[in-house]
């Protein structure tokens, strides 16, 4: 007989440190997630300083988010084959390097390459963090560390405004990318020291012919979705990259059903709660990212704040998300998850329409208000819907669901940002009677026409979720009803 292999779990001076590493881990999920989304605030600046309409800067966020979706599911394939702690560790050092060419760049070419490169160290990253947090901890301190995780993905997903905002003013555009350098060098030799060799290493073939598939079917659909909005999306060349993205996608699962070692196995959406979970979590970053797209420049062109006041009113979202969500997390281990992800959602739907509502007179204190309760809302909803995401899968995959997050979510952030785009010019379009891709000076009422339907729109993505999450909550509860009286006819 095989002696049994030793696990981290098993290992008393990794367990000892496993809080540290779990430091070390969200720190890199925190900066590679801002960077999804600090990005924003800067546009205005960047697109001053390079010259550039809001249509093509708006690649700067975009290409960033559309790379990670195209290769995560590869790089956590790969960190299987070749080690999750290794990827991992590679993924920091090409981060941090993108992140230096970043601010260095003085062209949208250089940025955009730069981007892609801080984009793939990103993907390795975000792709193997949750693999390694479920090898490390114990099933008792599994979901906690995981909760943690998900809270620095949301908080790092939502904060990028509101910290760019003193950073844009103060230091300029180039310092949002500037300052991962010295903190990622500190954790990077932080890791080093305290992070464990890999101990778990499949011996299986790399699903070359899926990741190429899945990787040219998403870069079609956004591409076309993003384009889409500069064209128009009757262009043939749109529809082209439409059906070439959709006839790729169903190729890809065509061969991911047949293959015997598939990137992904597609049978875990056979879980109704799984599923309806993810697509809930989807749905939020789809709202969260029209906000955060749409806002910024709401803020500094509309009610004409500075970036650094601007950033202020926009850090109510993150600040008041931190604050509930360990504590919606804690309560949800008492009364359970379902409860406070319905709420969570009614709640964002009655911030979203508050946002709808807002002018170029609007009170500060009400715009307050209104980014304030989006932050509880999202606070309320995310650590329970994490919970239930990774509680619903047996413990052989939960590597498999946490990477399906991950995609879900940053495929969440590049529809949130297409669609408020797409709608906002379109609208802006309309009113103004010819095509439009930048604000238009001296006529706010054209973009607030735009702004308006965004939100609205936003609000209806968020009343999708409540609805579904309130029917499975419904059916959940009458289940249980049932369960006393199936006893008693037993007895």
């Amino acid at each position: 007989m095989q002696s049994q292999v030793k696990t981290y779990q098993d290992d008393p001076v990794i367990q000892k440190k496993r809080w540290i590493i779990l430091i070390v881990l969200n720190l890199f999920v925190f900066m590679s997630t801002l960077d999804g989304s600090i990005v924003n605030i800067a546009l205005p600046s960047i697109s001053k300083d390079l010259n550039l309409p809001i249509a093509q800067s708006e690649w700067i966020v975009s290409g960033y988010i559309l790379t990670i979706c195209s290769i995560i599911l590869f790089f956590g394939r790969l960190g299987d084959i070749v080690g999750k702690i290794n990827m991992f560790k590679l993924g920091c050092i090409i981060f941090i390097f993108g992140s230096l060419l970043c601010g260095f760049s003085n062209s949208l070419t250089f940025l955009l390459t730069s981007r892609i490169i801080q984009a793939i160290g990103a993907s390795m990253t975000m792709a193997n963090n949750q693999g390694i947090i479920t090898e490390i901890f114990p099933a008792k301190h599994r979901g906690k560390a995981l909760g943690l995780l998900g809270t620095f993905v949301s908080l790092g997903s939502i904060t990028g405004p509101s910290l760019g905002g003193f950073m844009v003013s103060s230091l300029g555009w180039q310092s949002i990318f500037w300052v991962n350098v010295p903190i990622g060098l500190m954790a990077i030799i932080l890791g080093w020291m305290i992070l464990p060799k890999d101990m778990i290493k499949l011996r299986s073939k790399l699903d070359i012919t899926g990741s190429v598939l899945f990787a040219l079917s998403i870069i079609s659909l956004f591409t076309g979705l993003l384009l889409g909005q500069q064209v128009g999306y009757t262009d043939l060349r749109i529809l082209a990259a439409f059906f070439a993205g959709v006839v790729l996608l169903v190729f890809f699962i065509y061969v991911e059903i047949h293959k015997e070692e598939p990137m992904i196995t597609l049978s875990i959406f056979k879980n109704p709660l799984f599923s309806l979970s993810i697509f809930c979590g989807f749905l939020v970053f789809v709202s969260n990212f029209c906000f955060n797209i749409v806002s910024p420049f709401y803020t500094q062109d509309i009610l004409l704040l500075s970036p650094s006041h601007a950033g202020l009113v926009l850090m109510l979202f993150p600040v008041t998300m931190v604050i509930v969500a360990p504590l919606s997390g804690a309560l949800s281990d008492k009364i359970g998850s379902e409860l406070l992800t319905f709420a969570g959602l009614i709640m964002m739907v009655v911030a979203q329409f508050g946002l709808a509502g807002l002018h170029q007179d609007s009170d500060i204190w009400l715009v307050c208000v209104w980014v304030a309760l989006l932050g509880i809302s999202c606070g309320l909803f995310q650590s329970p819907n994490n919970s239930l995401v990774m509680s619903t899968v047996r413990r052989t995959q939960l590597g498999i669901a946490g990477s399906i997050n991950a995609l879900v979510r940053n495929l969440g952030m590049v529809v949130g940002i297409s669609s408020a785009t797409s709608i906002l010019f379109s609208v802006m379009s309309r009113e103004a009677g010819y095509r439009v891709t930048a604000l238009i000076p001296h006529r706010p009422d054209i973009f607030l026409d735009g702004m308006h339907i965004v939100f609205l729109s936003s609000a209806s993505v968020c009343l999708l979720g409540a609805l579904l999450t309130g029917w499975r909550l419904y059916h959940s509860k009458r289940s249980r009803r049932k369960q006393p009286n199936i006893h008693q006819n037993i007895k």
